[in-house]
């Protein structure tokens, strides 16, 4: 008996529905409770935002004039202040005459933290790029390098404010910060006594301190165990602190990476007569690190904002530049909410950019691991 057999054609995969109902079904209107909490939001948004709009908006004054906004008082946002202080909050304490550098500064600090987060942009020659930014960044803001001058005037330190100093002291110690944290995060695991010991005495002694208790220290109290006549820069002992405080906590969340690697990655490394440090650099800690992503960039976040802390040893950064700029102008002192949003829209800036960049980089990982 002959069975004749058919060819059937291959048809198309299914195409998803992505459309903004069934999201809106999905994500809002799930269940009883969600439209229940989606309803509630709706109605508190309808009843807030008019009167958001009319204060922020409508009545608010945007010219930098003391006596309207004095006027307008209590019914419409003072944005003037932000127009008539906006140089002071931006760059603190920096000469104004030489508000130029530190502009130029940052704008090649910010170009290279875009480029690095591009995949395409990752070679041996981004290594270089970062030492001529940052010798350039510390050349434009100090007029001097090494000791030797640039030609331009000489500014201390302790002049350094605003959005620079807060960039600065935040991606200098990310940098720091995070190979420290790496190496910690092995020696707690590791098998030699003396070394993990180490490890859990730093680990558990920084994490017993508030991170204003480690600035104090660094600031006041570390020139008091130096030799008389030798006290490093405060800003240099601050940027120390900081990155010491956070390697601390960015080891710990490591340390839960390197223990979510299964036991056979380690025993199949050693079958193919891989060292220890071969061992971590190729198979364990890309793993490692690719796990704990959401908490690495959680801490970098935390970083970002505890750099305000350092105002408490008189370096301005951007929050404490806001209350030089406002509390020492009795015209301008009423308006400091108005101020407070304008750098909290700065900050919620850059958090947020790299909150999207840390779900680009989960998203990578995800498809690479799925192939």
């Amino acid at each position: 008996m002959a069975i004749s057999l058919h060819h059937i054609a291959p048809r198309t995969p299914p195409v998803g529905q992505t459309s903004w109902r069934l999201w809106l079904r999905q994500n809002l209107f799930a269940n009883r409770t969600s439209t229940v909490t989606t309803v509630s939001l709706l109605l508190l948004g309808l009843w807030l935002l008019p009167q958001l709009w009319s204060w922020a908006v409508w009545h608010a004054q945007f010219k930098p004039d003391a006596d309207a906004c004095q006027s307008i008082r209590g019914i419409g946002a003072c944005w003037g202040v932000v127009s008539e202080k906006y140089r002071l909050i931006i760059f603190g304490r920096y000469p104004f005459a030489e508000q130029w550098r530190p502009l130029l500064a940052c704008g090649l600090l910010m170009t290279l933290l875009v480029v690095s987060c591009m995949r395409a942009f990752w070679r041996m020659g981004l290594v270089g790029a970062w030492v001529v930014v940052w010798l350039a960044f510390l050349g434009l803001m100090g007029g001097r390098l090494f000791g030797f001058s640039l030609g331009l005037s000489p500014v201390p330190t302790d002049q350094w404010g605003g959005l620079p100093l807060t960039l600065m002291l935040s991606s200098l110690s990310i940098a720091l910060a995070f190979p420290l944290a790496v190496l910690v995060a092995l020696g707690r695991r590791s098998d030699l006594p003396a070394i993990k010991t180490i490890c859990v005495t730093y680990v558990e002694l920084v994490r017993g301190v508030p991170l204003i208790s480690v600035l104090f220290m660094a600031s006041f109290m570390f020139p008091l165990l130096m030799p008389a006549g030798t006290t490093p820069d405060v800003l240099l002992r601050v940027l120390v602190g900081i990155a010491l405080f956070s390697a601390a906590y960015t080891a710990e969340i490591v340390r839960g990476g390197l223990q979510a690697i299964p036991r056979g990655q380690y025993e199949a490394a050693a079958s193919l007569g891989l060292g220890y440090w071969k061992t971590q650099r190729i198979i364990i800690l890309p793993q490692a690190l690719a796990h704990v992503v959401p908490g690495i960039m959680n801490n970098f976040i935390a970083i970002f904002k505890d750099t305000s802390l350092v105002t408490i040893v008189s370096l301005y950064e951007l929050s404490g530049a806001l209350g030089l700029a406002l509390n020492g102008d009795p015209l301008w002192r009423p308006f400091k909410i108005e101020g407070y949003l304008f750098i909290t829209l700065i900050y919620f800036a850059f958090c947020f950019a790299m909150s999207r960049y840390s779900l680009w980089v989960e998203h990578r990982l995800q498809r690479s691991q799925a192939r």
